[in-house]
């Protein structure tokens, strides 16, 4: 990280150099590095998180106690959040450009965008900040996926997503699928209540080697139409749940890929990579059997 002098980084918090240093002797932060000549060098990201907090809170103790739980990094969950809290979108596209310096385009969707998302979702009285936040990270996401490689592999995937639009699930979501893309493979994703009939081409065109239900908001009528659909169209391919997107609970034979982006797209390239891809299908009918009776159930009791 870039460092500063005590002088230069007394005028950056406002202070007078003799304040900056019993701080560091009080509550030893901001803590400096020494050069080899003993001269103190301050880090720019610790100084500046204890600038912001200094600016809500107005008391050091306070500040300092705030800036230690957001982090020192330049790319936290909470700088991005600040960004959005005061509409800056330019500061926003900052955060995401350091994380990338020093992250991969998925650890830092996982470890700054959504976590930051999760911060932002669940404030009262922050509805405008809020839908700001999570169109600026659909538009990110976006923008990441109109980059990512061609696909480099044979496999396809195709996603069918109930989430509602602007909230986390979509999110993550859309994180899966560029994940997915960025992996190698062919990637389709879908709106969830799309009419059965009204996918039999999508899926012909792709050819899927897996089906991912996602979103957290599947109904079970429509979980038994599409999957009646796919083999319908004659795809054996086995179908995955991301993130307990199954409205069916308990033990439904359907396997999940699990809760984060970076985990399910592991999960998946194992099964592919592995053969297990082979043997899921070849389990598929089983599940789908039993998903199809529960569904039933589930249904006939729903109508009684």
């Amino acid at each position: 990280m870039s460092g500063i002098r005590t002088n230069a980084a007394a005028e950056l918090l406002g202070v007078s150099p003799n304040t900056l240093r019993s701080w560091e002797r009080r509550f030893s932060y901001p803590k400096p590095r020494r050069t080899q000549g003993g001269h103190r060098q301050y880090d720019l990201a610790e100084l500046e998180s204890l600038r912001r907090a200094l600016l809500e809170t107005h008391n050091i103790s306070s500040a300092i106690e705030l800036a230690r739980q957001r982090g020192d990094g330049p790319s936290t969950p909470s700088r991005l959040l600040d960004a959005w809290d005061h509409f800056d979108e330019v500061l926003a596209d900052r955060v995401m450009e350091e994380s990338l310096a020093v992250r991969s385009i998925e650890r830092s969707i996982e470890e700054v965008l959504l976590p930051a998302l999760e911060l932002a979702s669940d404030r009262e009285n922050r509805e405008a900040e809020r839908e700001l936040a999570f169109r600026w990270g659909t538009g990110w996401l976006y923008a990441s996926r109109r980059v990512a490689p061609p696909a480099s592999r044979s496999q396809g995937v195709l996603l069918f997503d109930s989430s509602p639009r602007l909230d986390l699930e979509s999110l993550h979501v859309q994180a899966l699928e560029l994940g997915l893309r960025r992996a190698g493979f062919r990637t389709l994703l879908l709106a969830f209540d799309l009419p059965p009939e009204r996918v039999v081409r999508a899926i012909r065109a792709l050819d899927p080697t897996a089906f991912v239900f996602c979103g957290g908001e599947a109904t079970l009528d429509v979980v038994g139409r599409l999957v009646y659909t796919v083999r319908q169209v004659g795809s054996a391919a086995p179908v995955f749940e991301y993130r307990e997107a199954m409205p069916v609970t308990g033990d439904h034979g359907i396997p999940s890929l699990g809760g984060q982006p970076i985990e399910a797209v592991e999960r998946l390239k194992g099964y592919v990579d592995s053969g297990r891809i082979e043997q899921a299908t070849v389990a598929a009918e089983v599940a789908d059997e039993a998903t199809a009776r529960r569904v039933a159930v589930a249904n006939a009791r729903r109508a009684g």
